[in-house]
């Protein structure tokens, strides 16, 4: 497994607190977001402003157009962005000190690693990386901490998106592919990111015709679309990380490890989840 891959598995971790914590969810509420995804559209857009929901439903990617308007522009006029920066970055906090006694000293200890590779970072057709990277630094160690697993986060998934855009697949066909390979229920999916049967299945017929799919599992085509997407997506995700040296990205990988696992033993990240993320060595 790639060091960039490594990372990401602790980073996205860290980062997912954001959605699935009690204090994320509990934060969202107090800030004036009605309900769940709301509260997800909101926290995570509000680096970009007070945009559009087509402009959300373009860098997102995955999401069924009519669940992101169901949000947006409606968050905006209960809370604004600026002001969902700060709150999603203190609840985020407050739940890793909750989840993990070590957050403080985790966070000293890698800081500056990640404020290192959050700078070398290209944004060059990377929206929601550049706009998280631009965030004013949080005073509070683990707020920052937080926001640049976030950051580090969204580079991979910018860059995620264009390798799937590159190779033909749109952000529903990335889901019926997913599902298949790991065998996640396509209702998990579908439910999360308000694609209807209908739309599942017309994608998997496109995924059919193209060779990718045979009876509901991926074929040698399909797999090797699939090997091929990660594959990129780590080169392209290690770029960050390219001038820190294998010792220190070996460090990096340990020291966020039992943040990481700690967000898995609370149950805060519970498996199978629409971010596809199951924790690794």
């Amino acid at each position: 497994m790639t060091h960039a891959r490594r990372l990401w598995l602790r980073l996205e971790a860290v980062h997912a607190v954001t959605y699935f914590s009690a204090q994320s969810r509990e934060a969202a509420k107090e800030a004036g977001l009605k309900g769940f995804w709301m509260g997800y559209f909101g926290f995570r857009a509000a680096p970009l402003g007070a945009v559009a929901p087509a402009v959300v439903d373009a860098v997102f990617y995955n999401f069924a157009p009519r669940k992101v308007h169901r949000a947006l522009p409606d968050a905006w006029g209960f809370a604004a962005p600026d002001r969902l920066i700060g709150v999603r970055a203190t609840a985020a906090a407050a739940a890793l000190r909750a989840i993990s006694p070590e957050a403080d000293a985790i966070a000293g200890r890698t800081v500056g690693v990640l404020a290192d590779a959050v700078a070398a970072g290209k944004p060059d057709g990377r929206p929601i990386f550049a706009a998280n990277r631009d965030l004013p630094a949080p005073d509070d160690v683990v707020e920052r901490l937080w926001q640049y697993c976030t950051a580090l986060r969204e580079h991979r998934g910018d860059g995620h998106v264009s390798v799937l855009t590159t190779s033909g697949v749109d952000g529903l066909e990335a889901h019926v592919l997913y599902a298949a390979e790991h065998d996640v229920p396509a209702s998990l999916l579908q439910e999360a990111r308000g694609w209807t049967t209908e739309e599942w299945d017309a994608a998997s017929g496109r995924l059919r015709s193209r060779g990718l799919l045979d009876d509901g599992a991926l074929t040698a085509d399909g797999l090797a679309l699939r090997q091929r997407v990660e594959s990129e997506t780590d080169r392209l995700a290690a770029q960050p990380y390219a001038e820190l040296g294998d010792d220190v990205r070996e460090r990096l990988v340990a020291d966020l490890s039992p943040l990481a696992e700690a967000v898995a033993a609370d149950g805060s990240l519970p498996y199978p989840n629409p971010i596809g993320l199951r924790l690794e060595s």
